[in-house]
């Protein structure tokens, strides 16, 4: 799955526990009509990939949504949902009001072909 947009801000690796755990948060302004600002959560291996990056860079990134349960002192079950990144790649600014792409029908007659006007 992927996600993109531009980047509003990259936070610095954190380290836990003994185990050396290491995590880095991203947070993505979606492109899009009501745009969302999604944390998206780099792990070990993964966070240096994000020192390449820069706030207010447009990119893609390709994302996992994982969950999870815990079961409180209650007994009750909670549910959590978390959005982590495994690549990410710099893309071109998003056109605004720009021309849509051509189809093939308007290719085809841009290149001096009839166009096939049978009702079938």
């Amino acid at each position: 799955m992927q996600v993109s947009g531009k980047i509003k801000l990259i936070n610095d690796t954190q380290t836990f526990g003994a185990s050396g755990f290491r995590k880095r948060e991203l947070v993505l302004t979606t492109d899009e009509q009501y745009p969302q600002m999604l944390m998206i959560e780099f792990v070990q291996d993964k966070v240096d990939i994000l020192d390449a990056y820069k706030v207010g860079q447009d990119v893609t990134i390709s994302i996992n949504l994982r969950g999870r349960e815990w079961i409180n002192p209650q007994g009750e079950a909670k549910y959590f949902n978390s959005i982590t990144g495994w690549r990410i790649e710099a893309t071109a600014p998003a056109a605004q009001g720009g021309e849509a792409p051509a189809t093939f029908e308007t290719t085809s007659i841009a290149q001096n072909e009839e166009p096939d006007d049978l009702p079938f």
